[in-house]
């Protein structure tokens, strides 16, 4: 995604002040933050290098330059790694087949979660595969094959807005690790075209994506609102498959003894109850989903 690189050190110098890094700041500034002059004078780095930098014509850049202009940009260990990934075009991650399959051993494995909601992400943040338990908590298999995508959920379905009371905390970290995605595969087509639908049909994420915010949600807790069971608090872990790239196994944890475990409780017996047409739901069989 052409600019990427741009666009992130520009938003990155805009959150740092001049009194942030011992600077004295002369007069009115015509954009907030940093000025790309200050920045490449605190990195070492001449001028003309720091914005052909950031014009993309930077390709051949080292370690020890982008090192520096993390440290004057004050960026965390997730945006330091997104800031490698986008300098270097040459040195990004091969895109991966064009069908997302989820190995029987993982679907076994889901099953064997038997108290805990659980589910298989995959690139671009599509729902690949899910147990019981998360199809109880989340209603993976109400969506349509082609919707099971957690970004379009939580901006194009009406009702995300009830399922999580702190909506706007989940879009934001689902932009920001959708953006870090981006950062890995900028030349992902289906990625494009998914962020080009949620930019026309969503102007909270359009809002969103231009920040440029990059996040890797690998833990934290989800607050829920169940239509069935009431309110939900869901400590979870999201676990990335080695063997698997691109795939990520998500767990809700629920802590032992709590109101939230009681009702997942409750949903576990929910799901397990025989339905009365005598069919069962297909737990996460989208090894046909096309990523």
């Amino acid at each position: 995604m052409d600019g990427d690189l741009g666009d992130f050190l520009r938003s990155r110098r805009a959150r740092i002040q001049p009194e942030d890094v011992g600077l004295n700041s002369y007069g009115r500034r015509r954009v907030p933050g940093l000025r790309r002059e200050e920045v490449a004078q605190l990195a070492g780095v001449s001028v003309d290098y720091y914005i052909r930098l950031e014009q993309g014509r930077g390709p051949s850049v080292s370690d020890a330059v982008l090192d520096a202009i993390a440290r004057v940009l004050r960026l965390d260990a997730t945006e330091h790694a997104y800031l490698r990934k986008v300098a270097r075009p040459s040195a990004r991650t091969a895109e991966p087949s064009t069908v997302q399959r989820v190995r029987p051993g993982l679907r076994l494995l889901l099953d064997t979660l038997d108290r805990a909601p659980a589910f298989i992400l995959g690139r671009r943040m599509d729902v690949l595969a899910w147990n019981a338990l998360g199809d109880a908590v989340v209603g993976f298999s109400r969506m349509p094959a082609a919707e099971r995508n957690m970004p379009r959920q939580t901006f194009l379905e009406p009702a995300a807005r009830e399922l999580y009371p702190d909506w706007a905390a989940v879009a934001a970290e689902t932009v920001a690790y959708l953006r870090l995605d981006a950062g890995l595969h900028p030349d992902d087509k289906q990625l494009a075209t998914l962020v080009g639908e949620l930019s026309m049909k969503s102007e909270d994420f359009r809002r969103l994506w231009a920040d440029h915010q990059v996040k890797a949600k690998t833990y934290g807790v989800k607050r829920i609102g169940h239509p069935v069971v009431g309110a939900l608090t869901l400590p979870y872990e999201t676990l990335a498959l080695p063997g698997d790239v691109g795939q990520s196994l998500v767990v809700y944890t629920p802590e032992p003894g709590s109101e939230t475990a009681e009702r997942i409780a409750l949903l576990a017996s929910w799901a397990a109850a025989p339905r009365e047409d005598g069919g069962e739901e297909n737990a996460g069989d989208t090894s046909g989903l096309r990523a």
